[in-house]
């Protein structure tokens, strides 16, 4: 307990384990659980059903876990779940999901979410994210693994953005972004593969060129999304070294319920 400031507010009700160190002037609701090794900064409010992993960070005034913006909410015991080694900069603010969707705002591992992002309810972030400054996420907005997305972009409600893509600085996303693209602009266009950060990644140049061919029939050849998504389906096989990266594009078009940036 004396990792805690004597200013902060602790519920004693709150799960704290004992090497969480929590910063002066913090308030930590009653459902609140912080697992080891996680610091939470200055002037933070961690409220509503609460559950933080190991070895997060989380800087000075952040609110996580306050109750959704949905005017259906009607006070019920929604969750918001963040897991391990996240660095949570300054001003973020991090919504309890609504039981119509789910009941659960999700987290992963080992994301980068700088100063006023904003994660709303049933949003769901998955492993390795960076989120730039003033990112905003409406609800139930899906962000799968490895996603960069730049500063000051809005992410529409539903919208859902493949592993590996990379959303530019300033970009309106009102459509699903499709795995391994690169994406910008207002209205929201698609500039091509992520190839920096694929290769950064360890990408191999067979697996670069499976993709650099999924790219190509969904946008080059003026193919219907219907048409360019049998010819990815049928790609395994022709480069079994990229077969994962053509299933995974497979199923994300599958799922896209918003229609593809294109």
């Amino acid at each position: 307990m004396s990792l805690i400031h004597a200013t902060a507010i602790v519920d004693p009700q709150a799960q704290i384990d004992s090497s969480v160190q929590i910063g002066p002037y913090t308030v930590v609701g009653p459902h609140v659980r912080i697992a080891a090794g996680t610091t939470v900064g200055a002037h933070c409010v961690l409220d509503g059903h609460t559950t933080i992993g190991r070895d997060n960070h989380i800087f000075q005034f952040n609110s996580i876990g306050a109750v959704p913006q949905d005017k259906k909410y009607a006070g019920e015991p929604t969750e918001l779940i963040i897991g391990d080694r996240n660095t949570i900069r300054e001003f973020c603010t991090f919504n309890l999901g609504v039981p119509q969707a789910g009941g659960v705002t999700r987290v992963g591992d080992d994301n980068w979410i700088m100063a006023y992002t904003h994660i709303a309810h049933d949003c769901i972030v998955g492993n390795h994210v960076t989120m730039a400054n003033n990112t905003t996420l409406a609800g139930h907005v899906l962000i799968d693994d490895w996603v960069t997305v730049g500063g000051l972009t809005g992410i529409h409600q539903f919208v859902k953005i493949g592993a590996h893509a990379m959303v530019g600085f300033a970009s309106a996303v009102s459509q699903d972004v499709p795995p391994f693209m690169l994406v910008d602009g207002n209205p929201l266009a698609v500039r091509g593969t992520n190839l920096v950060g694929l290769r950064r990644r360890g990408f191999s140049n067979a697996r670069l060129a499976a993709i650099k061919q999924m790219h190509k029939l969904l946008y080059r050849e003026g193919k219907t999304l219907a048409q360019a998504s049998q010819e990815i389906a049928a790609l395994p096989g022709s480069m079994p070294e990229a077969d994962e990266d053509v299933a995974a594009m497979t199923a994300f078009l599958a799922s896209a319920e918003r229609g593809i940036a294109r």
